[in-house]
This record gives C-alpha cells, structure tokens and sequence, in this order.
C-alpha cells in the first residue's frame, strides 16, 4: 500500500511540472499579461509597439507589399520627446499578443484623442517624416500585408476602436477605466466591467449542386462578387440566420448546410465571420433578388469561377474586360470558400 502511494505522489509530483507546448505557454502568459497590471507594464518595458494613427497603421512599402514596422518603448519615449509629448500616452497602448519567446506586443494609436494623456494627439505628416513610413487606412492595406502582420492589425484595429468608442459607462455616463493590457473597462462608480464585443456574421456560400451563388452589394469595389453574408440575430442560431439570410436576400430555401471556418474581420466594426456551405434543391434555383439589400446576384458554374480564381489579379483583368467578374482577395474568408467548393465539390453536408 505505501509503495503504491509513494509511486503515485511522485507520478503526480512530475506530471504538474511537465513541459508545456510552445501555444499553451504563450496562452498562458498572455492571460497573465492581461489579468495582472503590473506584469503588464514590465512587459512593455522589453516589448514591441505597433503605431496608428486615427486607426491608420503605420507602414513601410518593401517590394510588392506592406511591412507593419515594431518599435521598442526607448524608441517610442524618444519620438512622444521630440515632439514635446509626455509618455503618459502609453497608458493607451493595447496589448495584441507575443512572440513564442514571450516578447509582448501591443498597439498604440498616436491620432486619437487620448482619454489618459492630458497633451494633444500628433501630428501624422510629422510623425511619418520621423519614422519613415506613412499612417495607411487598413482597409487599403490589408490585402498587401503578410498573413501575421494582417491578423495583428486587424486585432489592434478592432481593439483601438472599441476602446476608443467606450469610454464612458452606459448605466452611470461616468468615465470608464482601461487595464494596462486593454483587455477590459472599468466604470469606477459602480465596477461594472465593460469587455470587448464581437459581432457574429455568418458568410455562406450556396450551391445547387454544380453552380454557386455569388452576389454583390452597391458597397462593393466594381466588378467584385462575394458570397452572401449577414448578421445573426438575437435569439438566433447560427442554422437559422443561414436560412433566413438566403431567404431574405435571394428568396431560396435552404435544404442543406455544414461549417467551414470562421475569421476575425475588423471591418465596419469587430466581426466573427463564421463561414458555411449551403445547398438547395437543383428544382429552386430560381432567384428573387432583395434590391433592397443586394445590386445583383447570380449563379456561376465551377469552370467560370476556377478561372477567376486562377487569375492573380482579377480586378485588373476586370477592368480591362477580360473577365466579367472578380472575387475577394486571398486573405478573405469568403475567397477561402469559394475555393473550397471549387476544389472540393462533393463535400458532405449535414442536414439544416
């Protein structure tokens, strides 16, 4: 009895100080980063910052694309110096994650009316000239930035916004309180704590079975198709906002569907685009357009949409009348789909 007690303490003693993942360990230190200020500010000390301003990152074009140039916190205090600013402004920084050697990353908007440092916000031609870059609308760049530097941005896009969009508490009107990392706010007249929101849209793809749906919105850039895509409703299911999208928008009912993948999209607001293909039955096809919240919508066959997505530069061929059509760029979620049905045609779905 005692030797198998003895085995099963040591067995327990080792297994607690196992060695963790590289992810698990990164997860890990982000949440304390998160949940305790003060290893947040010693993190700051030693981590890299990311630069906007009025939302705009900071960029430097190298050969065919956008590079988002990190600063350290010396070289932050110098330029906030030399442009007469204190450093309180750093207290608006918001923490976007880290490096696998636990380098923190954080992002600071230099444009916005800061709610912490009593100075005003800086100039962006000046502050271009002094870091040899330029303040680009995200919007623009997205798509010309590699796949970390776009999800990175996109997060400190999304944070900056929300934070900059709630500084006052909705119950009390009073001011609201940032953590050091910018993971929450705090309303200090009755602490209620205020996190950041993500909107659920489910985009969908729908297919008879050997054509896709594609539509486009007046909102669109010209020529551009995409799948369909809306907001779920409160009280909705992920299925039935599917559903209803198709009806309201193409007057189809949906006989099939199955989950793809979802993508954080930082535009008009934080979004969870949540991504899904559906089927209807080859007999109700017949499309009865919502002008209301479409311009135009129509089916395409696999061969007409392998060809556009065997061009690398659609909307060019667009213009110049090569191709009657282009789809979104490769980093959005809704390129991914339409190149998962056309490559994986006989996927099989769950019943909606």
């Amino acid at each position: 009895m005692s030797l198998y007690y003895g085995t099963a303490c040591r067995r327990k003693f080792f297994e607690g100080y196992r060695l963790l993942s590289t992810y698990v360990t990164k997860t890990r230190y982000l949440f304390e980063l998160k949940e305790d200020d003060d290893a947040c500010k010693k993190a700051q000390q030693t981590g890299a910052f990311y630069l906007f301003h009025n939302l705009a990152p900071l960029l430097q074009k190298s050969e065919h694309q956008y590079v988002a140039p990190q600063h350290s916190l010396l070289e932050l205090e110098r330029l906030l110096g030399k442009f007469g600013q204190d450093s309180q402004i750093l207290e608006d920084s918001v923490l976007i994650g880290c490096s696998e050697q636990q380098e923190a990353w954080f992002a600071l908007d230099l444009g916005l009316n800061s709610s912490s440092s009593i100075n005003a916000s800086l100039q962006k031609a000046e502050v271009e000239t002094a870091l040899q870059g330029s303040f680009i609308k995200l919007t623009k760049a997205l798509f010309e930035l590699n796949v970390k530097d776009a999800s990175l941005l996109s997060t400190a896009h999304a944070l900056l916004r929300w934070h900059d969009a709630h500084q006052f508490c909705s119950r009390s009107g009073q001011p609201t309180k940032k953590n050091v990392s910018g993971s929450k706010r705090v309303c200090p007249s009755n602490n209620i704590i205020y996190y950041p929101q993500v909107a659920p849209v489910v985009i969908t793809l729908v297919s008879d079975g050997t054509r896709c749906l594609l539509v486009r919105q007046s909102s669109f850039p010209k020529g551009m198709y995409s799948a369909l895509a809306g907001f779920c409703d409160i009280g909705e299911s992920l299925e039935e906002t599917v559903r209803r999208e198709i009806a309201e928008e193409v007057g189809l009912e949906v006989d099939r569907l199955h989950y793809s993948a979802s993508q954080h999209w930082p535009f008009p607001h934080s979004t969870l685009m949540i991504a899904c293909h559906a089927t209807v039955k080859p007999g109700q096809t017949e499309l009865q357009v919502n002008l209301r919240e479409l311009e135009a919508a129509a089916w395409f066959s696999r061969d007409e949409v392998a060809t556009v997505l065997r061009r690398n530069h659609p909307s060019n061929q667009q213009q110049s009348g090569a191709v009657p059509f282009w789809l979104p760029p490769k980093l959005a979620i809704a390129h991914q789909l339409i190149k998962e049905w056309v490559e994986k045609p006989t996927c099989s779905p769950l019943p909606a």
